[in-house]
């Protein structure tokens, strides 16, 4: 199986995780909310027939929810998130997958039909992107890395998609359905298992 979903996580810990929704909700309620994400990714990506790989952002928890039968677990490393998923895509090349797509752990509207179908538009496109309504991007599809994909890039704004959208305009990209990533507590005002958390 030449096919590999790599996972961003960044590792749970209080005060550390969803910043922005902390500011609103509190730094526990914004604690709550991402492990309960980090589970919610869990239980769609196994069902995907790719291989799994989640990279930390601090350090490899091997006793974790990120069950080591199913999930391969590395560390992220680089300088900034672009050189981070650089990095980790061209791991992913360099041990001989094919198609690799990355998410992260922040999508309550995640679904494994994203995934497959990330795949499948990777059969004719050389990248296939999942937008963010914020104007970033909640999946990366690629099946070599692109000059340019992920430099220059002000991570966490709503450029992110319109600056890649230029990186790749002479190459051959689908895109997904736009999804809400959660970000603040404007994301979650819609979603019933979240209203507890607000005020």
């Amino acid at each position: 199986m030449k096919n590999l979903v790599l996972i961003f996580t960044k590792n749970p810990k209080l005060g550390k995780v969803k910043t922005r929704l902390a500011s609103t909700i509190g730094d526990e309620n914004a604690l709550e909310i991402y492990n309960f994400l980090i589970h919610h990714t869990q239980t769609i990506v196994k069902n995907s027939n790719a291989t799994l790989r989640v990279l930390y952002s601090d350090e490899i928890n091997y006793n974790d929810n990120w069950d080591a039968s199913s999930f391969q677990k590395q560390l992220q490393f680089g300088s900034d998130l672009g050189a981070r998923m650089k990095n980790a895509f061209a791991d992913g090349f360099k041990d001989d997958y094919k198609k690799i797509v990355i998410i992260g752990t922040d999508l309550y509207d995640l679904e494994v039909s994203d995934i497959e179908n990330a795949f499948s538009e990777l059969e004719n496109n050389e990248v296939v992107i999942g937008p963010a309504e914020d104007g970033g991007y909640y999946l990366l599809g690629l099946k070599f890395i692109p000059n340019g994909i992920f430099s220059n890039k002000n991570w966490s704004t709503e450029t992110v998609l319109k600056d890649t959208l230029k990186n790749i305009q002479n190459i051959k990209y689908s895109l997904l359905k736009t999804k809400n990533d959660i970000d603040t507590v404007d994301d979650i005002k819609n979603i019933e298992v979240f209203q507890k958390y607000i005020k």
